[in-house]
């Protein structure tokens, strides 16, 4: 049996590894967690640390704070203490580098807003939609608690095509209120290989809110159904949509074409080049628009095998397919008078690298196309996948508004 004496320091014992365990514990995590803010993924299976620290980095700064502060009330001495409070500063730099960074980002992005589509770009759109939209481009509180979602209709899975027996589904997101609404028309990414309409649904939750249809589309997937088999999917949406556009309340004359990554790509394939439906602004999260230099030049490390994920979709190299990898890349279809342009890169891109979106812009503004690119030079591709992150916040902000002016602004003049 123990005796009591001793029954009586268990607990201080207990207290004692405690304290002795918690700062080293959470040092050692924030610190593992915060050296990805940099470090790129060499792997799939570490690629989501890539995506998320830069977009959790309120919380790690958080934790890092709280790990220094202990460690500092321990008072150690000697070079393992010195190590370790060394290491804790390096971690909360680290983990401080997205928000020191975010100023610069987003007055670059406002310059350009305002240069490519005026300097009060949103004077007509109406008072009660400009009430609904962010007020500020990074809030600290929904880094924390998560954006405000608001209730909207949500129609799932309708069947809108069967092609080669695959069913094909949209989804359908309007306000609660019954009336006419632009539409924005949104693509997932996946490497053309996965995905489904259920993709980022918070956004399309959010921006129905605002007073919007979204209509989440699908297409087939490499490598079974190769390019362009998912650009004629695209088509068939569109055509459905035009279709029941009496039914879901859309407004036809004001269409929006908005993908994420493969997504992307399809959409700028479809608003650059035909489409059934008039397009009057495309937006273009991280999408591979050069599919011969991609494949020439892969990002390091790869973690994805870039170039598997472009045999698998076409069929083979460039090399063996050039004329096909010239159609499917949408920077070859740049002309004057295109729908205008948001287009949306990851600083830190290990997918889709940033200086494709850069090439991007640049040639559609050379044609005299209206374009904009909002660079985030910490974020890395899929970052708005945590959506209250201080990325997709920035990226969010300026999306509504550049939404609101192509969709909603009463003196808005379509391309003709």
């Amino acid at each position: 049996m123990i005796h009591k004496k001793n029954r009586k320091k268990l607990p201080l014992l207990a207290a004692f590894l405690v304290s002795q365990f918690i700062p080293w514990f959470l040092s050692a995590i924030a610190l593992f967690l915060s050296l990805w803010v940099i470090v790129p993924a060499p792997t799939m299976f570490l690629y989501p640390l890539a995506v998320g620290a830069p977009e959790i980095s309120p919380w790690l700064v958080g934790i890092n704070t709280i790990a220094l502060l202990l460690n500092l009330l321990r008072r150690h001495q000697g070079k393992v203490y010195i190590i370790l409070l060394i290491c804790n500063l390096f971690a909360l730099i680290l983990s401080l580098l997205p928000l020191i960074q975010f100023p610069t980002a987003n007055a670059a992005i406002a310059t350009q807003m305002q240069a490519v589509l005026g300097e009060n770009y949103l004077a007509a759109v109406p008072q009660a939609d400009r009430a609904q939209l962010r007020p500020q481009p990074f809030i600290l509180a929904d880094a924390f608690r998560g954006i405000p979602l608001r209730k909207v209709r949500i129609d799932r899975a309708i069947g809108f095509a069967n092609p080669d027996g695959v069913s094909l589904q949209l989804n359908v997101y309007r306000p609660m209120q019954i009336g006419k609404y632009p539409a924005i028309i949104t693509l997932y990414g996946g490497a053309w290989q996965r995905g489904n309409p259920d993709y980022n649904e918070e956004f399309s939750r959010y921006i129905a809110a605002q007073g919007y249809c979204v209509v989440a589309i699908d297409y087939r997937h490499a490598p079974k159904y190769r390019f362009p088999a998912q650009l004629e999917d695209v088509q068939a949406a569109l055509s459905y949509i035009k279709t029941h556009a009496g039914d879901w309340e859309i407004d036809l004359d004001r269409i929006a074409l908005m993908g994420r990554s493969a997504g992307a790509h399809l959409a700028m394939l479809t608003a650059y080049d035909s489409s059934v439906l008039p397009v009057r602004a495309v937006v273009n999260y991280y999408g591979p628009n050069d599919l011969i230099r991609g494949y020439n030049d892969p990002p390091f490390p790869d973690a994805i095998n870039v170039r598997a994920v472009l045999r698998a979709f076409l069929g083979g190299t460039p090399d063996e397919l050039n004329e096909l990898y010239r159609r499917a890349s949408p920077i070859n279809y740049i002309k004057p008078n295109l729908p205008p342009s948001l287009l949306v890169y990851a600083g830190r891109d290990h997918i889709v690298q940033p200086k494709f979106g850069r090439s991007l812009y640049q040639r559609l503004r050379a044609t005299g196309d209206r374009a904009i690119l909002l660079e985030i030079p910490w974020a890395e591709h899929a970052f708005d996948a945590v959506f209250n992150g201080p990325s997709n916040q920035l990226a969010l902000y300026y999306t509504e508004r550049f939404l609101a002016h192509a969709l909603k602004s009463s003196d808005y003049q379509p391309i003709k």
